[in-house]
């Protein structure tokens, strides 16, 4: 394989070094895709699984045109298992028949007697408690997503350097053609004549 000297290619100022700049860039996004995936994936198996009995939750005016949640309907991966349903003025237990459930939710009711009064639920729910491990998960893959945002800053400092190097070049070219005039012997300090 043959290899060649890029310091000798000409009209490419400063193109190894915006290439290489490219290339960190892509590889530091490449790594810091990968570690947030990971770390994702790692929070995600130590979770806690945590459950909770509540003997006696109140739902205010359940009907039968608007679902009800449960306190616990926004926990991470909830499932809630009802015990019954009581009316909360009289204490009467309500008839499974007389409600429809759907995860941490009562969605629709008859329109009898308990339509429009207020319940108590008696339920269970298991979900997925934070600990100390799925914390500093969070902490890190948060840490290392924000990598990203310096990507801006490294943009703009290749720019420049491309720009210094260009600058150089352009410079030197303009030298070394002879465009700038050969020096006269009164800038040489002589008198000018021979």
């Amino acid at each position: 394989m043959e290899y060649r000297n890029l310091s000798q290619d000409k009209g490419v100022a400063g193109l190894t070094v915006l290439l290489s700049l490219v290339t960190v860039l892509f590889v530091i996004g490449l790594l810091v895709m990968v570690f947030s995936l990971a770390g994702g994936e790692l929070r995600d198996a130590t979770y806690t699984s945590t459950t909770v009995v509540v003997p006696a939750e109140t739902l205010s005016e359940v009907t039968n045109t608007t679902a009800v949640s449960f306190a616990s309907v926004d926990l991470r991966n909830v499932v809630c298992t009802v015990s019954n349903f009581t009316n909360q003025t009289g204490g009467e237990l309500i008839n499974a028949g007389n409600y429809t459930v759907d995860g941490c939710s009562v969605i629709s009711i008859d329109a009898g007697a308990y339509n429009g009064t207020d319940w108590n639920v008696s339920y269970s729910y298991v979900y997925d408690n934070d600990n100390q491990a799925t914390n500093v998960m969070n902490d890190t893959t948060t840490n290392i997503s924000s990598v990203t945002d310096w990507f801006n800053i490294f943009i703009v400092i290749a720019a420049m350097v491309v720009l210094i190097l260009l600058t150089v070049i352009i410079i030197t070219a303009i030298r070394g053609s002879g465009l700038m005039g050969a020096k006269s012997s009164s800038d040489r300090g002589g008198s000018g004549f021979a």
